[in-house]
């Protein structure tokens, strides 16, 4: 099993591609018309998946607490930032620089959610693994023990 994807309902889908494509994603593919609404299909480069699917429907928007944030990983925090800051999209609130090389930034897409920016420090995996916690009870249930 795996995640195959986050669906986000957006208010104005016009500007939430551009958000969407200012900060590195690619269309991949739009379903127009299915009973949740017009769908479009999103990819960073180098993923071989979709992994935001954009929805639109005519109703609006009605934020809930339900998603706190989606993380992306960028190579170079400072290149990142640049860019962005380039396309009209600055950061969220002051960005965070660990001892160990950890980087991470916050923005905002049109509809109000908040997009973590890390850069992971040399010789991290790609991604979050039991080994970000060995040294933690962090990664253990309350129910454990």
């Amino acid at each position: 099993m795996r995640t195959l994807h986050i669906g986000l309902r957006v208010t104005d889908r016009a500007r939430s591609l551009a958000f969407y494509e200012a900060i590195g994603y690619e269309v991949v593919g739009c379903v127009p018309e299915t009973p949740i609404g017009h769908l479009t299909m999103l990819k960073l480069p180098g993923d071989e998946f979709v992994t935001v699917e954009l929805v639109h429907d005519a109703e609006p928007v009605v934020r809930g607490t339900d998603v706190s944030h989606f993380v992306i990983q960028v190579e170079s925090m400072a290149d990142t930032l640049r860019l962005l800051a380039a396309r009209g999209i600055e950061p969220v609130g002051p960005g965070q620089d660990s001892a160990d090389g950890l980087k991470t930034a916050f923005v905002a897409d049109p509809d109000g959610r908040r997009i973590e920016l890390v850069q992971w420090p040399p010789g991290h995996a790609d991604g979050m693994t039991a080994a970000d916690w060995a040294d933690s009870s962090a990664g253990k249930d309350d129910s454990d023990g």
